[in-house]
């Protein structure tokens, strides 16, 4: 599955903050971090407070943090805001009437259902436990 940029986005800033989830991050701290626009970024973060996973507050000390609950937020309720995944593909071929089209067409549903449940499954602790996990094990650079 492709993620669309806005996507991609959303879960870089919403994993970023619910990490710290005590503390607020501007728009350009975590473009910055993931080397991404931090115009494209604001849009994203709005829609994030919209969907109430995000809080922000303005002025100096403010930004964004995370308001979720870590336990029960998926990367799932993440991916639907801005992705249809649920949405069958509109294009339709006559090789899709065909009974290997047929066929194919059922395995595509079935590799859509999975990844569904995938990404339904993982909370966004876990993913952070993951993460953290993955970081100690990462081999540390002797610059």
């Amino acid at each position: 599955m492709k993620l669309n940029k806005a996507t991609r986005f959303a879960l870089f800033s919403i994993l970023e903050l619910a990490s710290t989830p005590e503390r607020h991050l501007s728009a350009t701290e975590i473009a910055n971090k993931y080397d991404i626009s931090s115009h494209h970024l604001v849009k994203v973060l709005h829609s994030l407070v919209r969907a109430r996973l995000v809080g922000s507050v303005r002025g100096a000390g403010g930004g964004y943090r995370f308001i979720g609950n870590t336990k029960r937020i998926t990367l799932l309720d993440i991916v639907e805001i801005f992705e249809d995944i649920r949405q069958p593909p509109s294009e339709h071929e006559a090789a899709d009437e065909t009974e290997i089209g047929q066929a194919l067409s059922q395995i595509m549903r079935e590799i859509d259902e999975i990844t569904i449940a995938t990404l339904n499954s993982i909370s966004i602790e876990t993913f952070l436990k993951t993460m953290h996990y993955y970081q100690e094990e990462l081999p540390q650079s002797t610059s």
